[in-house]
């Protein structure tokens, strides 16, 4: 049974405040209705796209600043970081990241994403991955959105390593889980 417009737009927004990331495909599925029809409520309710409140959440949540690698050199999308303690990141998989004959997604990718945010978590100006212990847990498809969270389970910047540990998803499938030693600069700065 469908609701009311004026309703169906309350709820709509009440989505959105929730979760920024939701997807126009995502809000049609919820409401039963077409794609077009949220992205007019979104129109009508000055809603932007989903690109542009990932880059408003962005800009909003980035008080620290990516010390070890340029924030537009992290594969996927950047959209929270404290440093040294926590970072996520969202990847579109497209056409251009799968094979053609299945559309799974090429296992470097899930990598790059991963070690990327690893490294853009670790405060220092010289941040690289020492050792991984990576696992692929299931395949990704085309159009799958796979976002990934960074922990730093052991910022050792007096022993010059930290462990970073990151557990990527595609809605509540673990997709990718890797634990990076990184190496850090920090100790050859002090001496």
């Amino acid at each position: 049974m469908r609701i009311q417009k004026k309703e169906r737009q309350y709820h709509l927004q009440e989505k959105i405040k929730k979760n920024p990331f939701i997807t126009d495909e995502e809000l049609a599925e919820h409401f039963n209705v077409s794609v077009q029809t949220i992205r007019l409520d979104r129109m009508e309710l000055s809603i932007p796209e989903l690109r542009e409140r990932i880059k408003n959440v962005a800009e909003k949540r980035f008080d620290d600043e990516v010390r070890a690698l340029p924030i537009e050199e992290v594969i996927g999308e950047v959209i929270d970081i404290e440093l040294d303690e926590s970072a996520i990141s969202i990847f579109d998989v497209k056409k251009e990241h799968v094979f053609k004959r299945n559309s799974i997604a090429r296992g470097h990718h899930l990598f790059a994403q991963a070690n990327s945010l690893a490294v853009a978590v670790i405060n220092d100006e010289l941040a690289l991955t020492a050792k991984a212990n990576i696992h692929f847990t299931r395949p990704v498809k085309e159009g799958e959105r796979v976002i990934a969270k960074a922990k730093v389970l052991k910022p050792n910047p007096d022993h010059g390593r930290s462990i970073v540990e990151v557990i990527s998803h595609v809605g509540k499938d673990m997709v990718f889980k890797g634990d990076f030693e990184m190496y850090r600069n920090s100790k050859a700065e002090e001496e």
